[in-house]
């Protein structure tokens, strides 16, 4: 029996839209509670035995027997050696993407990262001071699939932002490395990897082992396990996201090719079968040719089953009554990765307000952002770019104030200072602001 994928035809004009919209729109991120209280155990055995904990779950969930933690760490020369071993052209593309993404990155530092200050009139000096964490670490997934370009959009930033140790955590089950994610290590700057992976891999890093050292936040994306750990460690060490599953959400005008929008669909598809592919488009010949497509094209896909199951349950073909509508719709879905698929794009850009990434016009297929382009591609999901924004080298900075006080600064500072803490109640607060006045005023009495 052939697979058949129907993405949902929805119509803005249908009386039931919004429920129907709800419906297709909603995904649970509620956390099975086998997988909670089987992360609890491993992060309390792994906080607990260091080392040995780690050892034995890899060997349970990897099959990757070792007799001490320093067997799985990758020494710089496996990194070089994985590197210099590249077929040419797979070489000289992972140096091509690396370039991109630490060009945009050191520009993205040179806009808002630069520490600044200030002097008021009366000699007194503001400002912020903007230093790099001391040690992240980043965690590849490595069971389904091997992404080197997770590896260069979540070391390079780091990198850029002078982050003095990088350390990778990636599973290889089996033993299997391979030889493309061990490069963009390479080529990335990454101080130290392990091949250690699952919740283990999170503990080992958050809380420190004999072998694997604690870091200061942990990046990267990684299944159910991975992102339940991550985020119950969060407070002994900063994350970047929980991600949710991926997703493509098309503005179209009926201008670019049908099957170029239709292949745009599958390249969120084919991740999983919880990731969702949208198209949104005021013309509905234009819909009905981009079904024919999806129609023709899934047979030749490898992932055509997973495609298939992803669009026929979570996908959507949405007719709007306009662009300006389509815009809207796409502000309240907030998506993870949005194509404006026009002629125009400019025209539309400026009605767009939350998205992790725009891909402006026909030519800027999603795929580009995800391994070359430059941008980083860990973006927020789940409606999450609604008040988040794309892992970047603000992520591995933090900031410092800066307050210099001169002695003319003081006398109207600590007045205003000591009249709000004494309404406070915090007598303390307030003498120790008055002790540097000219006039030091009797303490008052509290109330």
């Amino acid at each position: 029996m052939s697979l058949t994928a129907t993405p949902l035809r929805l119509s803005t004009a249908a009386d039931d839209f919004e429920a129907q919209f709800a419906r297709r729109m909603h995904w649970s991120a509620d956390t099975d509670h086998a997988i909670e209280k089987r992360v609890a155990d491993i992060l309390a055995d792994v906080r607990e035995r260091g080392d040995a904990a780690v050892l034995d779950y890899t060997a349970r969930f990897d099959g990757l027997n070792a007799d001490r933690v320093s067997a799985l760490e990758l020494t710089q020369a496996e990194l070089k050696a994985a590197f210099d071993g590249l077929p040419t052209a797979q070489r000289q593309a992972l140096e091509a993407a690396a370039a991109r993404v630490r060009r945009y990155h050191e520009a993205q530092k040179k806009a808002s990262g630069e520490s600044w200050s200030y002097h008021d009139e009366d000699g007194s000096l503001l400002g912020q001071k903007v230093t790099p964490l001391d040690r992240v670490g980043i965690y590849v997934p490595g069971g389904k699939a091997a992404y080197p370009s997770s590896v260069l959009m979540n070391a390079i930033p780091a990198h850029v932002a002078g982050v003095d140790e990088i350390i990778m955590v990636v599973p290889t089950p089996q033993g299997e490395k391979n030889p493309l994610v061990l490069a963009a290590a390479y080529v990335a700057g990454v101080t130290r990897a392990f091949t250690i992976g699952g919740a283990q891999a999170v503990a080992a890093l958050a809380y420190g082992t004999a072998t694997v050292p604690k870091v200061d936040k942990i990046t990267g994306p990684g299944n159910a396990y991975v992102a339940s750990a991550k985020r119950r460690v969060f407070g002994t060490v900063g994350i970047d996201m929980i991600a949710g599953p991926s997703e493509i959400l098309v503005l179209a005008d009926g201008s670019a090719p049908a099957e170029w929008v239709a292949m745009d669909l599958f390249s969120q598809a084919e991740h999983d079968e919880l990731a969702q592919s949208i198209l949104l488009c005021p013309d509905a010949a234009y819909l009905d040719a981009v079904q024919r497509e999806i129609d023709r094209l899934l047979p030749t896909m490898p992932r055509a089953a997973i495609i298939a199951r992803s669009l026929n349950d979570r996908g959507a073909l949405i007719l709007t009554r306009d662009m300006e509508e389509a815009c809207a719709i796409s502000n309240r879905i907030a998506p993870e990765h949005l194509e404006v698929s026009s002629s125009d794009p400019h025209r539309w850009e400026p009605l767009l307000r939350h998205a992790g990434a725009i891909f402006l016009g026909a030519y800027t297929s999603e795929s580009l952002g995800d391994y070359c382009a430059g941008p980083n591609h860990v973006l927020p999901t789940s409606g999450t770019a609604r008040f988040s924004s794309p892992l970047g080298v603000y992520d591995f900075q933090k900031r410092s104030s800066l307050i210099e006080v001169s002695q003319a600064g003081a006398q109207p500072l600590g007045a205003i200072a000591a009249e709000l803490a004494y309404g406070e109640g915090l007598q303390a607060h307030a003498r120790a602001a008055e002790l540097r006045l000219i006039d030091v005023p009797p303490m008052r009495a509290p109330k």
